[in-house]
C-alpha cells in the first residue's frame, strides 16, 4: 500500500521547511560576514558578474564563449580561492558560505536521480511507525527480545500433546513464515489463549518485521477500533480525516486487532467486524487477530456467518501456558 497521500504531503512539507530553515541560516551567515569582511561581498558580486557574462556569451556568441571558457573558469577559481583564504584567515571553514543541507545526497529534495533518497525512505518508515500506533512498544517487544525460556517445558498439554515451550516455538516459526511470504501469499492469523501468554507480544513481533520492510501496519485493540467506528457513525464525524483514517485501516498491508472480545458486543460491533473481515478478505489484505476467547467462545459470541469467516479465512494458533508476565517479573 505504501504511505497515504496525507503522509506523503507531510513529508514533502517537512523538506520544504528544512530548505527554508537552512536558507535562512545561510542568509544570516552572509549578512554577518559581509558586514565584517566587505571583500567577501565584492567577491560574491564579481562571481555573479562573471557568470552572467559567460552565460550571455554562451547564448549569443557560442564560438567566442568556448574560447573564453577557460579564462572564465580560471578567474572564477581565483575568486573562490580568495574567498576560502579570507574565511580560513578568520577561522571559518572553507565551506562556511556554501549551501547548507541536512542531506547532501539529495540536497533536501527527497530524491536522487528521480528515485527516493535514503532520507526519504527513513521519513517514510517513521511515518509508518507513527501511524501503526506501535512506535514505543516495538522498541522492547520484538523477535530480538523474544524469550521462549519463559514458557514451561515440563508439562504436556493434554489436547496439543506438546509443552508450552515447544508450542511457542512452532508459533514463532509460523509467524516467521507469515512474514517471509507476506508479499506473495495471502494469509490471516488468529491467536487465541488465556491472558498473559504472549499473544500481544507476538503481534508486536510481526508488526515490527513488516514495518521495517516499509509495509503499512495498523494496530488497534478491539476497544479502540469499535470506539473509533462508533464515533464516526453515531457522532457524525463524517470529516475527510475520519474517512481517510478508516480507509487507511481497511487498505493497510496488515491490520492487527488485539484483544477481540473485550468490546461491548452488539449489533453494531458485530456488523462492523463482519464488514472489516469481508472487506480485507476481498482486498486480499492480511489481518492478525488476538483474543482471550476460546474456540467455542468465539462461536457463541459472534454470529455464525462471522465464525464461518474465521474458520474459513484464518489460521488458528493456540498459545498455551501460564502468565509469562509473572515469570518476567520473577526473573527481574
Amino acid at each position: 500500500m505504501g504511505i497515504s497521500n496525507t503522509q506523503y504531503r507531510d513529508i514533502i512539507f517537512q523538506y520544504d521547511q528544512r530548505r527554508m530553515k537552512n536558507q535562512r541560516l545561510l542568509n544570516k551567515r552572509y549578512d554577518i560576514l559581509y558586514q565584517k569582511y566587505p571583500e567577501l561581498k565584492e567577491i560574491h558580486d564579481k562571481i555573479i558578474e562573471l557568470s552572467m557574462k559567460q552565460a550571455v556569451s554562451e547564448v549569443l556568441t557560442p564560438e567566442q564563449a568556448a574560447e573564453k571558457r577557460a579564462s572564465y573558469l580560471q578567474a572564477k577559481d581565483a575568486l573562490l580561492a580568495r574567498k576560502a583564504a579570507i574565511l580560513k584567515e578568520n577561522h571559518y571553514p572553507a565551506d562556511y558560505l556554501n549551501p547548507i543541507y541536512d542531506c547532501a545526497d539529495c540536497k533536501d529534495t527527497g530524491f536522487t536521480n528521480n528515485a527516493p533518497c535514503h532520507c526519504f525512505n527513513q521519513a517514510k518508515l517513521q511515518a509508518l511507525y507513527e501511524n501503526s500506533n506501535l512506535a514505543d512498544a516495538l522498541e522492547c517487544e520484538n523477535f530480538d527480545t523474544f524469550r521462549e525460556e519463559l514458557y514451561d517445558d515440563t508439562t504436556i498439554h493434554k489436547n496439543l500433546s506438546i509443552t508450552p515451550r515447544e508450542n511457542i516455538r512452532r508459533i514463532r516459526e509460523a509467524c516467521t513464515d507469515f512474514i517471509k511470504y507476506f508479499d506473495t501469499a495471502y494469509e490471516n492469523l488468529l491467536l487465541y489463549g488465556p491472558t498473559g501468554v504472549g499473544k500481544t507480544f507476538i503481534t508486536h513481533c510481526i508488526a515490527k518485521e513488516l514495518l521495517d520492510t516499509s509495509h503499512t501496519v495498523v494496530y488497534l485493540t478491539s476497544l479502540q477500533l469499535f470506539d473509533m467506528l462508533e464515533k464516526n457513525k453515531f457522532q457524525r464525524e463524517e470529516s475527510y480525516a475520519a474517512n481517510e483514517k478508516i480507509s487507511y485501516m481497511l487498505n493497510s498491508d496488515l491490520l492487527i486487532i488485539d484483544d477481540l472480545g473485550t468490546e461491548l458486543s452488539n449489533s453494531f460491533t458485530i456488523s462492523q467486524l463482519y464488514y472489516f473481515i469481508e472487506e480485507r478478505h476481498h482486498k486480499q489484505k492480511s489481518t492478525v487477530i488476538s483474543t482471550n476467547l476460546s474456540f467455542s467462545d468465539l462461536r457463541e459470541r459472534y454470529s455464525e456467518r462471522i465464525f464461518s469467516r474465521f474458520t474459513g479465512y484464518y489460521d488458528f494458533k493456540q498459545i498455551i501456558g501460564n502468565d509469562i508476565r509473572i515469570q518476567k517479573a520473577l526473573n527481574l
